[in-house]
């Protein structure tokens, strides 16, 4: 992975707010085996405390930086970690190398 991708993910969740989001997101993945790793932006901002629009631009945000892929379900915002990008920048944070 070369260093300007790892910025931007960086950059991505340096902001609390988005970091926030994206764990929310990832717990949700987590634990949401039955939907395929799935969730709806409308489950979990009740849990924050952050508007709409904001919420809106961070979701942006993570997916730009490749951390989330999303999908509109009629009216409804679904959101995936990318399993592999976690991958990725965990073996490179624990110095392991990835096969290229």
């Amino acid at each position: 992975m070369d260093t300007k991708k790892m910025a931007k993910i960086f950059k991505a969740l340096s902001n609390p707010n988005r970091l926030e989001l994206y764990l929310k997101i990832a717990e949700a993945h987590e634990a949401s085996f039955e939907t395929g790793g799935e969730c709806s932006v409308a489950d979990i901002m009740s849990c924050l405390s952050i508007g709409a629009p904001t919420i809106s631009h961070h979701i942006k945000e993570l997916a730009n930086a490749d951390l989330i892929a999303t999908e509109k379900r009629g009216k409804f915002l679904i959101c995936r970690v990318n399993e592999k990008l976690v991958t990725e920048v965990s073996k490179l944070l624990t110095l392991q190398q990835s096969p290229e």
